[in-house]
Protein backbone atom coordinates (compact mmCIF):
# COMPACT_ATOMS: atom_id res chain seq x y z
CA UNK A 1 0.00 0.00 0.00
CA UNK A 2 1.45 3.41 -0.92
CA UNK A 3 2.39 5.65 2.00
CA UNK A 4 0.07 8.47 0.92
CA UNK A 5 -2.92 6.13 0.71
CA UNK A 6 -2.07 4.67 4.10
CA UNK A 7 -1.85 8.17 5.63
CA UNK A 8 -5.16 9.17 4.05
CA UNK A 9 -6.90 6.06 5.37
CA UNK A 10 -5.45 6.62 8.87
CA UNK A 11 -6.66 10.22 8.94
CA UNK A 12 -10.09 9.18 7.62
CA UNK A 13 -10.39 6.48 10.29
CA UNK A 14 -9.35 8.93 13.01
CA UNK A 15 -11.85 11.51 11.76
CA UNK A 16 -14.57 8.85 11.59
CA UNK A 17 -13.91 7.78 15.18
CA UNK A 18 -13.90 11.42 16.31
CA UNK A 19 -17.24 12.13 14.64
CA UNK A 20 -18.64 8.90 16.11
CA UNK A 21 -17.59 10.05 19.59
CA UNK A 22 -19.21 13.43 18.92
CA UNK A 23 -22.49 11.75 17.91
CA UNK A 24 -22.47 9.86 21.20
CA UNK A 25 -21.52 12.79 23.45
CA UNK A 26 -23.11 15.89 21.92
CA UNK A 27 -26.85 16.26 21.93
CA UNK A 28 -28.11 17.40 18.56
CA UNK A 29 -25.70 15.44 16.34
CA UNK A 30 -27.25 12.30 14.92
CA UNK A 31 -26.10 9.68 12.46
CA UNK A 32 -28.66 7.08 11.41
CA UNK A 33 -26.52 4.56 9.51
CA UNK A 34 -22.80 3.90 9.37
CA UNK A 35 -22.67 4.60 5.61
CA UNK A 36 -23.75 8.18 6.22
CA UNK A 37 -21.07 8.47 8.92
CA UNK A 38 -18.42 7.38 6.41
CA UNK A 39 -19.78 9.76 3.77
CA UNK A 40 -19.95 12.63 6.26
CA UNK A 41 -16.38 12.14 7.45
CA UNK A 42 -15.10 11.84 3.88
CA UNK A 43 -16.86 15.08 2.94
CA UNK A 44 -15.64 16.75 6.14
CA UNK A 45 -12.09 15.75 5.26
CA UNK A 46 -12.44 17.18 1.76
CA UNK A 47 -13.89 20.43 3.11
CA UNK A 48 -11.13 20.64 5.72
CA UNK A 49 -8.55 20.23 2.98
CA UNK A 50 -9.91 22.73 0.46
CA UNK A 51 -12.43 25.09 2.11
CA UNK A 52 -11.09 25.55 5.65
CA UNK A 53 -7.80 27.18 4.55
CA UNK A 54 -9.78 29.66 2.45
CA UNK A 55 -12.14 30.45 5.33
CA UNK A 56 -9.17 30.80 7.68
CA UNK A 57 -7.49 33.28 5.34
CA UNK A 58 -10.70 35.31 4.93
CA UNK A 59 -11.20 35.45 8.70
CA UNK A 60 -7.53 35.87 9.61
CA UNK A 61 -8.05 39.00 11.74
CA UNK A 62 -10.62 37.15 13.87
CA UNK A 63 -8.37 34.10 14.10
CA UNK A 64 -5.50 36.30 15.32
CA UNK A 65 -7.62 38.29 17.78
CA UNK A 66 -9.09 35.11 19.30
CA UNK A 67 -5.67 33.38 19.33
CA UNK A 68 -6.90 30.69 16.96
CA UNK A 69 -10.13 29.87 18.77
CA UNK A 70 -12.16 31.18 15.82
CA UNK A 71 -11.07 28.05 13.95
CA UNK A 72 -13.53 26.10 16.13
CA UNK A 73 -16.28 28.35 14.70
CA UNK A 74 -15.03 27.58 11.19
CA UNK A 75 -15.08 23.85 11.98
CA UNK A 76 -18.63 24.20 13.32
CA UNK A 77 -19.75 25.90 10.12
CA UNK A 78 -18.18 23.12 8.06
CA UNK A 79 -19.93 20.51 10.24
CA UNK A 80 -23.25 22.27 9.60
CA UNK A 81 -22.49 22.30 5.88
CA UNK A 82 -21.82 18.56 5.93
CA UNK A 83 -25.15 17.98 7.67
CA UNK A 84 -26.99 19.80 4.90
CA UNK A 85 -25.29 17.75 2.17
CA UNK A 86 -25.21 14.23 3.64
CA UNK A 87 -28.62 12.68 4.25
CA UNK A 88 -29.09 10.81 7.52
CA UNK A 89 -26.36 12.88 9.21
CA UNK A 90 -27.99 15.69 11.14
CA UNK A 91 -26.74 18.59 13.22
CA UNK A 92 -29.71 20.32 14.82
CA UNK A 93 -28.27 23.71 15.78
CA UNK A 94 -25.17 25.86 15.70
CA UNK A 95 -24.50 25.18 19.38
CA UNK A 96 -24.54 21.44 18.67
CA UNK A 97 -22.16 22.04 15.76
CA UNK A 98 -19.87 24.14 17.99
CA UNK A 99 -19.66 21.51 20.73
CA UNK A 100 -19.37 18.77 18.13
CA UNK A 101 -16.47 20.58 16.42
CA UNK A 102 -14.77 20.99 19.79
CA UNK A 103 -15.18 17.29 20.64
CA UNK A 104 -13.99 16.26 17.16
CA UNK A 105 -10.92 18.48 17.49
CA UNK A 106 -10.00 17.11 20.91
CA UNK A 107 -10.54 13.46 19.95
CA UNK A 108 -8.58 13.96 16.73
CA UNK A 109 -5.74 15.57 18.70
CA UNK A 110 -5.70 12.67 21.15
CA UNK A 111 -5.81 9.97 18.46
CA UNK A 112 -3.18 11.69 16.30
CA UNK A 113 -0.92 11.92 19.33
CA UNK A 114 -1.44 8.28 20.27
CA UNK A 115 -0.91 6.97 16.73
CA UNK A 116 1.83 9.40 15.72
CA UNK A 117 -0.03 10.47 12.58
CA UNK A 118 -0.77 14.00 11.45
CA UNK A 119 1.22 17.11 12.32
CA UNK A 120 0.44 17.04 16.03
CA UNK A 121 3.30 16.28 18.36
CA UNK A 122 3.34 16.36 22.14
CA UNK A 123 6.69 15.72 23.74
CA UNK A 124 7.41 15.35 27.44
CA UNK A 125 11.00 15.29 28.61
CA UNK A 126 11.96 14.31 32.11
CA UNK A 127 15.32 14.21 33.80
CA UNK A 128 18.49 16.19 33.55
CA UNK A 129 19.66 18.03 30.49
CA UNK A 130 22.19 16.17 28.38
CA UNK A 131 25.75 17.50 28.64
CA UNK A 132 26.70 20.11 26.03
CA UNK A 133 28.67 18.99 23.01
CA UNK A 134 30.87 22.09 22.90
CA UNK A 135 34.19 22.24 24.71
CA UNK A 136 34.31 24.85 27.43
CA UNK A 137 31.08 23.87 29.13
CA UNK A 138 28.64 25.61 26.78
CA UNK A 139 27.87 28.39 29.25
CA UNK A 140 27.25 30.93 26.50
CA UNK A 141 23.97 32.68 25.77
CA UNK A 142 21.02 30.34 25.29
CA UNK A 143 17.71 31.20 23.71
CA UNK A 144 14.95 28.65 24.31
CA UNK A 145 11.81 29.05 22.29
Amino acid sequence: MPAQLKGFLQQWLICTLAVLVATQIVRGIHCDVWQSLLAATLLLGILNTFVRPLLTMLSLPLVIITLGLFRVIINAVLLLLVSTIVPQFRVESFSSAFWGALVISLVTLLLNTLTGTGDTRIEVRRGKRPPPDKPGGGDGPVIDV
